[in-house]
């Protein structure tokens, strides 16, 4: 696979053309952090300063465009999205116990997991009034039935913590509920502001749920494959967190059974640390599980590469994107549009 830092120039030409309107995005949404507690402003602007790929902005955008819209509306929904995205990294760092987020201290870190928490609160409901704002009713059922799926996906992984057993089925309902859902609700907000029909909406709503699923694979991939500066935390934070993704899973059902028990033993032990470390405050990563620890799962995923085959798999769900939209007018923003989905499987971070 060719690995890319920079979009392929069909995105690239895209997000040149978008950049004003995305520079609204966020003026919107620091509009939003008013507040009479100084602290919501301080942590918002840290979360929203520390960067993104602010991918589901876009995807609001080109989906709209390509069902043919170009209005204003835009700026308020894919505002709101982001918004809404934010929250959920505020809460999933505390859920996590992540330290790190972007190459930067969490929030948490900072400021403690009450107040990370009670600011994704915040945040949640910022997005939701943006919403409300904007009054279309499809709209606001698309992001209440998005945040209720996301927090059904992050009970599921919190459940199967550390847990060797995990099924390929029970992994997909996690990613798809706690990633690919914001990213196919993106696609489809833009899609209801084109006003294209039902059938077509779906079509959109599945281009985003591949791209999201494509994306979050390709997460799992680099957090055996990327290395710290590439993708803002420690690498191999999954398995010190407890999460079976799928380069492990598929590890897990090609090694032997001797190869088997050493990586439910180190899970095991991980997952005992970390009750015990949490209640002593901030956890470090390497006594979750220390890096002469983790060296025989990460030889085990590249010998039985869990790596390869997980991006290959990504690869899959980049193909039933493109087909999704195949039947929308060809152009630059179908282009731009499949071009996102490509790049999202061959991106170095």
């Amino acid at each position: 696979m060719a690995i890319s830092s920079s979009p392929p120039p069909a995105l690239a030409t895209a997000l040149t053309r978008l950049e004003p309107h995305l520079q609204q995005v966020e003026r919107t949404m620091r509009d939003q952090l008013v507040s009479e507690q100084a602290l919501v402003g301080a942590i918002g602007e840290h979360v929203l300063s520390s960067g993104g790929k602010r991918l589901r902005p876009v995807l609001v955008m080109l989906a709209a465009e390509l069902c043919g819209y170009t209005g204003p509306r835009c700026v308020q929904i894919a505002a709101a999205v982001e918004m809404l995205h934010t929250a959920t990294l505020l809460h999933d760092d505390v859920v996590d116990l992540a330290n790190l987020r972007r190459g930067r201290a969490a929030a948490r870190a900072i400021w403690g997991n009450r107040r990370a928490v009670l600011v994704g609160d915040f945040f949640y409901a910022r997005a939701s009034s943006m919403v409300v704002e904007d009054g279309d009713l499809d709209v606001l059922w698309i992001f209440s039935n998005t945040i209720r799926l996301m927090a059904e996906g992050e009970l599921l992984q919190l459940e199967a913590s550390f847990d060797p057993r995990v099924t390929e089925a029970h992994y997909y309902s996690v990613i798809e509920r706690k990633s690919a859902t914001l990213l196919s609700a993106s696609a489809e907000s833009g899609a209801v502001l084109g006003g294209v029909t039902r059938a077509e909406r779906r079509r959109i709503a599945e281009f985003g749920k591949e791209l999201g699923l494509a994306f979050q694979l390709r997460d799992d991939a680099l957090d055996f494959a990327g290395g710290e500066e590439d993708l803002g935390k420690q690498p191999f934070t999954d398995v010190r967190e407890g999460k079976v993704t799928l380069p492990l899973l598929l590890t897990l059902k090609r090694c032997t059974s001797a190869e088997r028990e050493l990586i439910s033993g180190l899970l095991k032990t991980a997952g005992q640390r970390t009750y015990e470390l949490e209640a002593e405050g901030p956890i470090e990563m390497d006594q979750v599980l220390s890096p002469a620890e983790l060296a025989p799962i990460v030889e085990l995923v590249l010998r039985h590469r869990g790596i390869e085959d997980t991006d290959r798999r990504a690869e899959e769900h980049v193909k039933r994107a493109a087909e999704a939209i195949a039947p929308f007018p060809d152009g630059a923003t179908r282009e731009a549009l499949v071009a996102a989905a490509d790049y999202s499987v061959h991106r170095s971070s």
